[in-house]
């Protein structure tokens, strides 16, 4: 490990201080909101989320990629799309990383085509020095200021780190062995 970036308490703290503060908004609204993970890194944030909101939700997944490798594409595709009825009411949307601000645009204007009341959007860390698209992030978990490569709690090196608790940047010595574990060298 080269850096830690949020332990596992700080990671739970922060979806403690989030879900009470979307449970004071949306306790003045009628119907039930949908809670919609963005696949696959922000599963573990929305499992705690919703473990820290004592209101009922629903909750569903839609899947977009915007990446190739470690590179940002800059178009959006939607690979699979949420299976619950979005119009009239408020759509929480769950991210693990906003950086460029193009995926999280395009999830926005998707949920209010779908015709949803309000899109709110929850991330666990915030890249605002990566902007390219402004978009209104409604809760943050931790803002970064430097571009760092993050694995754990849900963030991934080509589909391993997921099931880490915590979040942290790797060392160069730990790629290359998981590179190996990957390719089964």
């Amino acid at each position: 490990m080269e850096e830690l970036i949020m332990s596992n308490r700080e990671i739970l703290d922060v979806c403690e201080d989030i879900g009470a503060k979307l449970k004071d908004r949306l306790a003045k609204q009628d119907g039930v909101p949908v809670m919609v993970c963005v696949m696959k890194g922000a599963v573990n944030f929305m499992v705690n989320l919703m473990e820290a909101l004592d209101m009922d939700i629903l909750t569903d997944y839609i899947q977009v990629s915007s990446w190739q490798g470690t590179a940002s594409t800059g178009t959006v595709t939607l690979k699979r799309d949420v299976t619950h009825r979005i119009k009239g009411r408020t759509i929480i949307v769950v991210e693990d990383v906003i950086d460029s601000g193009i995926t999280m645009d395009f999830l926005i204007k998707h949920f209010q085509e779908m015709g949803a009341r309000e899109v709110i959007v929850v991330a666990l860390f915030d890249k605002t020095f990566k902007r390219k698209v402004n978009v209104k992030i409604d809760y943050v978990g931790k803002v970064l200021t430097e571009d760092k490569f993050l694995v754990g709690y849900g963030l991934d090196y080509r589909g391993l780190l997921r099931n880490v608790p915590f979040v942290y940047v790797p060392s160069k010595d730990e790629l290359e062995s998981w590179d190996a574990i990957i390719e089964g060298r």
